[in-house]
């Protein structure tokens, strides 16, 4: 089968793939038919993967694929396929692996030679047009790879179906199970540590990333064993973070990652994934220190999400791009000048909360961002800085705004809905909570045969599903069964558990694989073990059964984690650092906690004693005089005729508590 010769993208639902739709090379998306065509030609397969808000993926297009000479070699020499790494992570996932295991540094455009049959034997990142930066060109690699294959097919065929073997053994094997060790955290999260900058937080060194795998397994570390060291260094993370210029201090909002060591220039986009996990982590800090800061930047955030990434049927779009009218930053960056417009009168006030940075590096305009004695300011007036940033916000609104990617993805909202419902119940914020309830029922009301879709847009969705949209959904419906006590939320999350063992569950059923077992296209189905900026889709399934089981006191389906926790482990344990999301949620399903609450809802002390102290590792159930409660470990069921809380971990529970402050004082004795 020879598909149409020209560009094939313009229909695709991806807004990345339809950014390449004017292109001259004659794109197609991945699919069966894409992969036909170039064994029908005897042609190999240029794979490009990016992603809509991806910076240099727009610099390459623009150097190369928008470029009439390169694109007719890549027409003339290759099948050119065009991926977008959000809506098929199963296919991105496989080929950053074979770049890694060729000893190559991955990264996003990521650059893929392959076989017709879809096994790599070469590939890259970015490549210039011509060479420079001690790269290739483009053209140069074009006409090398097409040489190879002319006069070295049997020697690429070779070393392809090796290194396709080899990726197989490390994505999709099974590893004997390892037994759950409480001690597998604190010693991960003690090497964690060793690698953190006490000055400025994160890692040492730069580029600087949040890492929310690592800093959640530090915070989990410190609830577990109390190692105040390990709460500290998240607290400064957080801290620097949200003074730094990686955060948007204007409209709200993190950005992807600082380029530098002191989190002042980021590569300005801005994703979804990012700011769920932030919004969780700053919400967990607040509890724990009543810092107004993380408070702020919390409200700000959302405020962000509710304002800029919010679409039609109530879910938010997936990312805003770095650049806007081509120029890196230039939407979020200010110059003095255009300081002096927008405050008028108000710009010396400005000095005293932010400075404006331009380090040596960097060429464009200076960014926002605060010292340590700024942010405490900030914090201590902050009607006062909330004017100047209106003013700021209302200016900033006149200029070209980045592209927005408006698909939705279903695991990453799940992960918004989760962190929305809890900072909703922490902050007694119900507008928060009914934003979660509506993104949660947008995401359902685009299912079709009771299935998930991974992407939607519009009318237009991706099926099938992947185990990281069930998981994350499924962790979210408890989220919010704990935010409203509403139990249709506790029915879909048994449902989509049902959906996952169905379509994903392995033959051995010990585990789960990303893709669907109807996925046609995938040519090794891997398990998604491995984090990226997110716990991987395997942790987020531990997470989310763990979660469902606790909270429902299914026996049976917290066997089943159990064991997809222990086999998860085991392969975990063949990585360092690389599947942290594993250890995490393994240390959930090793002491998962939970808490009944009996009370008058109309005077519900105790509840609010509950929403202050978030614990990631303890699930809540509220049952109103006269209610029907659900029986705690050893059959035992509460009267629910007086109040009373009781708080439980795996099998035992402590002797039920009354009076809102010894609460207070025995959920915050659990967290130290």
């Amino acid at each position: 089968m020879i598909l149409p010769q020209k560009n094939l993208l313009a229909e695709e639902a991806s807004p990345y793939l339809r950014q390449h739709a004017q292109n001259p090379v004659y794109w197609r998306a991945w699919s069966q038919a894409a992969l036909d065509e170039a064994s029908t030609l005897d042609r190999p397969i240029l794979l490009s993967v990016g992603y809509a808000a991806c910076h240099w993926c727009h610099v390459m297009a623009h150097e190369s694929f928008e470029n009439d000479e390169i694109a007719g070699v890549m027409n003339r020499f290759f099948v050119n396929i065009k991926v977008d790494r959000e809506e098929r992570p199963d296919i991105d996932q496989i080929y950053m692996a074979s770049l890694s295991a060729m000893g190559e540094q991955g990264g996003w455009p990521l650059t893929m030679f392959l076989t017709p049959d879809g096994k790599p034997f070469w590939g890259g990142t970015y490549f210039p047009p011509r060479s420079r930066y001690g790269r290739p060109g483009f053209v140069q690699v074009l006409e090398a790879v097409e040489k190879a294959w002319r006069e070295k097919r049997d020697s690429l065929n070779q070393s392809a179906g090796g290194l396709i073997t080899h990726v197989a053994s490390r994505l999709s094997a099974t590893q004997p199970k390892a037994l759950l060790d409480r001690q597998t955290l604190p010693r991960l999260a003690d090497g964690i540590e060793s690698m953190i900058d006490w000055n400025e937080g994160g890692l040492k060194g730069a580029p600087k990333f949040p890492n929310a795998p690592f800093m959640t397994a530090l915070w989990l570390s410190w609830l577990q064993n109390g190692t105040a060291a390990h709460r500290d260094s998240v607290l400064l993370s957080l801290r620097k973070m949200l003074a730094g210029g990686i955060y948007d201090h204007v409209g709200g909002g993190l950005c992807r990652y600082s380029t530098d060591a002191y989190w002042t220039v980021p590569h300005f986009e801005k994703m979804l994934y990012d700011n769920a996990q932030l919004l969780r982590m700053a919400n967990w800090a607040y509890a724990a220190t009543h810092d107004e800061l993380f408070r702020l930047r919390i409200e700000e955030t959302i405020g962000w999400l509710l304002r800029e990434m919010r679409i039609e049927n109530g879910a938010f779009a997936s990312s805003l791009d770095a650049d806007s009218d081509g120029e890196e930053g230039l939407f979020y960056t200010w110059s003095q000048d255009q300081l002096a417009d927008a405050l008028q009168s108000d710009l010396p006030a400005l000095a005293i909360y932010y400075d404006l940075a331009a380090p040596s590096n960097w060429e464009g305009k200076p960014i926002l961002r605060q010292t340590d004695e700024q942010r405490h300011r900030e914090v201590a007036n902050y009607p006062i800085v909330a004017g100047l940033k209106a003013k700021l916000l209302a200016d900033r609104a006149t200029r070209v705004r980045p592209g927005r990617d408006d698909k939705v993805l279903a695991d990453w909202n799940g992960l918004v809905i989760t962190a929305l419902a809890e900072c909703g119940r922490s902050l007694a914020r119900n507008d928060w909570i009914d934003l979660a309830a509506q993104a949660f029922a947008g995401i359902l009301a685009a299912a079709e045969n009771g299935r998930l879709p991974h992407s939607i847009l519009g009318d237009r969705k991706l099926f099938p599903a992947l185990s990281s949209d069930y998981g994350a959904m499924i962790t979210a419906a408890t989220a919010l069964f704990e935010a409203t006590g509403d139990a249709h939320y506790l029915g879909v999350a048994r449902n989509l558990a049902e959906q996952l063992d169905q379509w994903h569950a392995d033959p051995d059923r010990t585990g789960y694989f990303l893709s669907a077992s109807d996925s046609s296209d995938v040519p090794i189905r891997i398990r998604g073990d491995a984090d990226e900026a997110i716990a991987s889709a395997t942790g987020q399934v531990v997470e989310a059964v763990i979660r469902l089981s606790t909270i429902t006191g299914d026996i049976a389906l917290h066997e089943k984690a159990l064991t997809v926790a222990e086999h998860a482990q085991g392969r975990a344990g063949q990585q360092t650092y690389g599947q942290v999301g594993i250890v995490n949620s393994c240390a959930l399903a090793l002491e998962p906690l939970k808490l009944l609450i009996v009370e008058d809802p109309t005077q519900a002390s105790l509840v609010a004693v509950a929403n202050r102290n978030p614990d990631p590792r303890r699930m809540d159930i509220a049952v109103p005089f006269g209610g029907t409660a659900p029986s705690l470990p050893g059959d035992v069921v509460p009267p629910t005729d007086k109040p009373g809380a009781y708080l439980c971990m795996a099998q035992s529970c402590l002797p039920p508590v009354s009076d809102p402050d010894a609460l207070e004082q025995l959920l915050r004795t659990k967290t130290a």
